[in-house]
Formats: structure tokens, sequence, C-alpha cells
């Protein structure tokens, strides 16, 4: 068989290849989360009820992803290492695994969907027309997950065996059907009824079903090291417990996220009016800076992809140059995010509609919440890197002393002083404390498990372009 690029391709060049299509596509899902909060916004003019419920429903669907993520991960990570060391049976058993893992998932997002819905909306709200705009999103994009859980998994298949590039089309081309699709159906238009957030919702549901389907076409007539045949196949509790150990980690981390982000909303809802005002200018600040991060998420995919298949291919070389790329890059594109939200916050607030009050909470915040990106960036990649080298423990434990340990003590202690200017510099603070972890980690992590390859490797003095 054909000898795969991500072991021979010069390391820089490979690295472009593949991150350019993930974040391209990441960019994509970015502008249609600012879209859609946009569009969802401007269901009412008397309230604000649809957008705060879309905005309560945000962690189910944060998880739901996150699950659908972990699996997707432990399959990328465990399959690049088999692609490196040209073992195709694992692969195809890999491959099977994760399928059945993601099923499962489906069935139990389904059901919580289905159960669960109204009193997690009742837990968080008293007023009955946010509660049922609520429950009526959170049905529908649970009991029709199977779209974005199939999307993930096999889009990451494809960037297992290094076709990034395929999966640019499936995931841009359901982005961008959302986007179409949301003015239609939450509006009206024609024969389609306005529906409002059942119409965010099915719209976001059409978009993940149209991406899942492409993505199986591209694996089935394009991806001839994975097989999806599932006429032998047979679960195997080894095999899921593989994937599951490397997935697992990133499900907490997202968990971990959506915990962040309620508790920071309680320390400012308890500084007052300021502080309610702070509540929305940091769910508009989620939105604009997913902008900046969807694209290093896509670069660190290709990291990971990259990094698991010379582990496994036992080069080390290339497996330094991609990290030391990796991270450039990241600091690079976060620099860019830094100057944006620096010079123009006020436009970019402006996407929400703000008042005066919103300006005046919101501008010196942006500026001060964008001040870590540039840690930010190099703390994702060597999250991955830490991932596609079997310890996402390292992962999991960054981020639980960034978001919990740090973050959210640091924000009650500056909440304290009355100003709400000074809250938002708990994340610059959290932000150099995971960088010191990320990287002392690391230095352990080359010293045992990448350092040993040069003494196990006949490929040790190869050099990497």
């Amino acid at each position: 068989m054909k000898e795969n690029k991500m072991g021979i391709m010069p390391v820089g060049r490979l690295l472009f290849t593949m991150a350019l299509p993930l974040a391209l596509s990441m960019l994509v899902q970015a502008l249609y989360n600012i879209v859609d909060s946009v569009f969802v916004s401007q269901i009412s003019d008397v309230n604000n009820d649809a957008l705060t419920a879309v905005g309560l429903a945000f962690p189910v669907q944060n998880i739901m992803i996150g699950i659908a993520s972990g699996i997707a991960v432990g399959v990328n990570a465990l399959m690049s290492r088999s692609l490196g060391a040209k073992d195709f049976k694992q692969v195809h058993a890999v491959a099977q695994n994760g399928l059945f893992l993601t099923m499962l998932g489906m069935i139990l997002t389904a059901l919580f969907g289905i159960f669960c819905a109204e009193p997690f909306m009742r837990s968080q709200s008293t007023n009955e027309a946010v509660i049922a705009y609520g429950i009526d999103y959170i049905r529908i994009i649970t009991i029709a997950s199977f779209g974005i859980f199939g999307e993930v998994l096999l889009e990451r298949l494809l960037q297992a065996t290094g076709r990034t590039t395929y999966t640019l089309f499936t995931q841009g081309t359901g982005a961008v059907l959302n986007m179409i699709l949301d003015p239609i159906f939450i509006f009206g238009w024609g024969p389609i009824p306005r529906m409002e957030v059942k119409g965010a919702a099915i719209a976001t549901v059409i978009g993940q079903v149209v991406a899942f389907s492409m993505a199986i076409w591209f694996n089935v007539r394009k991806n001839p090291e994975v097989s999806l045949s599932f006429g032998s196949f047979r679960p195997n509790a080894k095999a899921c417990g593989r994937i599951l150990g490397i997935g697992i980690p990133s499900v907490i981390m997202v968990a971990i996220g959506s915990l962040m982000y309620y508790c920071f909303n309680l320390v400012l809802a308890g500084m007052g009016d300021k502080g309610e005002v702070g509540t929305t200018v940091f769910g508009a600040y989620y939105k604009l800076q997913s902008f900046i991060f969807m694209p290093i998420f896509g670069m660190s995919n290709a990291v990971l992809a990259i990094t698991a298949f010379n582990y496994g291919a036992k080069k080390p070389d290339r497996i330094l140059r991609t990290i030391k790329l990796g991270a450039m890059a990241a600091s690079g594109i976060m620099l860019l995010g830094v100057i944006a939200f620096e010079l123009l916050p006020k436009q970019l607030l402006g996407f929400f509609n703000p008042d005066a009050a919103m300006l005046e909470v919101g501008v010196p915040a942006l500026r001060l919440l964008c001040l870590p990106f540039i840690f930010a960036g190099a703390c994702i990649i060597f999250g991955n890197v830490f991932q596609a080298l079997g310890k996402s423990i390292y992962s999991m434990i960054t981020s639980i002393a960034r978001q919990l340990v740090v973050l959210i003590p640091a924000a009650y202690l500056l909440s304290l002083s009355g100003n709400i200017d000074l809250v938002w510099l708990s994340y610059p603070i959290a932000e150099v404390a995971s960088l010191i972890i990320s990287i002392t980690m690391m230095v352990v992590l080359y010293r045992k498990k990448i350092k040993p390859l040069y003494f196990s490797s006949c490929n040790s003095d190869e050099t990497v372009l």
C-alpha cells in the first residue's frame, strides 16, 4: 500500500495542507454561531426570551458535542497510531468500535432530551416562555443528535488518514445550509410557517444531517484505509475501553467548561446591576471569541493526527517539528485576535444590538479578556499533543487547574472589590497558570515519550524540512 503522506511529507507543508481546511471549516462554524444568535435575538422586539432560552440550553448542546468529540478524539488518536505502525486490522477495529460507541451516545442523548429537558430548564428559570422555548430547542437537537454524532466521528476518520480537505466540504456545507435555513425556519417564508426557536433547532439539525450524509459518502468512496462494514462486527470491550480512555478526558473538559461558564455568570450576577449587564457581555464575548479559537481547534486536530501517526511510526523529529510549528502558528493567529479585540471592541459588540450600558461594560471587558489569547493558542496545541501521545489526563489536569482551580476563585476574589473590570483580569491570571502547567507537562512528556524514540527508531537521523 502507498506510504501515507503523514509520515513522509515535509512537516511544514503537511501541517498547512491538513490544518487549512480544518481551520476554514471551523471558521464557518464560528460564523454560524454568531449569525444564529443574531437571528434568534430578533424573534421579539419586546424581550430576549428566545435568546435567553437558547443560552440556557448551551450546556446541553455543548456537552452533547463534547461526547461526540470525545469519542472521535479517541478514535482519531488510535487510528493515526495504528496507521503509523501499519496495523490495518487495528485501524478497522478502532473505526467499527468507534461507530458502536457513537450509536450508544446518540441513544443516551435522545433519552436525556425526552425525559430531562423540562426539569433542566425549570432548574434555571421561572419564566414560562423561556422554559417552553428551551424545552423545544433541547428536545429537537437531542432527539436528532445522530446528525452531529455521525458527522463528528466520520470527519475524524477522514482526519486520521490525512484527508482533511473533505472535512471542509462536510462542515462548510452543513454550516452554510444552517445559516441559509435559519431565517426561513425562524421567521417563516412562503409555505414554511414561523417556528421561532423550534425553527432554529430544525435548521441546525438539517445542516448536521446533510454534513453527516456527505461524511458517509467521502469515507466510503475516498477513504480506502477505513472500513465501515459491520458484517462480522462484534463490540470489543478492550477497543472501546482504549477509545474511551483517550476520549473521556475530552468530554470531562467540555463539562468543566460548561461548569466554568455557569459559575462565572454566578460571580457576575452577584455584582448588582453591572453584574447583570456583565452576564450579557460574557455571553456575547463567548460567541465572538469562538471566531478566533475555532481555527486553532482545527489546527490542533491536525497536530493531533500528525503527532499520533509519527509516534506510531517512531519518528521523533517529525513530532517535535509538528509541535513547534503548531504552537507558533496558533500564537500568530491569536495575536490577530488580540489586535481585533483591542482596536474594534465596540464594532464587535455591535452584532448584538448593544445599549449604552452594555457598551460601557463590554468595551473594557473585551480588551481585558483578549490579553491571554496568545498563551491560550499554545496551550490548546499542547493539550492535543498530550492526547495524541496517550496522556489525555495531562489535558484534563491543565483544564481543571485553569478553569476551576484558578479562574473561578480569582474571579470571585476580584469581584469583592466591586469593580467589574477587575473580574475580567481573572482570565489572564488563569491563562498564565495554564501555560506554566502545560510547559511543565510538555517537558515531562518529552522525556518519557518522545526522547526514547531516538533510541528505538531507525529513523532518528531523518532530516525534517
